[in-house]
């Protein structure tokens, strides 16, 4: 699942927020890396706007909520392993642009949020 192509299935009884029906798509992490990549320095996003965004760019009505905090925290946890072997924060994937600090996703993280915090302080995002 983790590196399968993204895909889009008719959900056929309701899911989360998403209606019987409706179209949803299944992403993989590369794809949730990509676009977490491309949040500007000093801007935030959020997994809702996310969602929204790849669902329009893969042509689904949603994407599924699930596998999208999955492979958002998969993409964390990828920097920060990243950013512990040497890495500097503006060469991995800027994660605390898009996860709050309220956020569950925050709080299943394995190094935990006082990173998180700091980062989303130094480039002035709302916690």
């Amino acid at each position: 699942m983790l590196d399968r192509a993204p895909v889009v299935e008719v959900v056929d009884k309701k899911f989360a927020d998403i209606p019987a029906g409706a179209t949803m798509l299944i992403a993989n992490p590369m794809v949730v890396e990509a676009y977490v990549r491309q949040i500007p320095k000093g801007h935030g996003s959020s997994i809702a706007q996310m969602r929204k965004d790849l669902a329009g760019e893969y042509g689904a009505q949603y994407m599924c909520p699930v596998t999208a905090g999955i492979f958002l925290r998969i993409v964390a946890e990828a920097a920060w392993e990243e950013m512990q072997q040497g890495k500097k924060p503006n060469q991995v994937a800027p994660f605390w642009r898009i996860i709050s600090l309220k956020s569950p996703t925050a709080k299943k993280l394995s190094f935990g949020t006082d990173f998180l915090e700091e980062m989303r302080q130094k480039e002035k995002l709302d916690n």
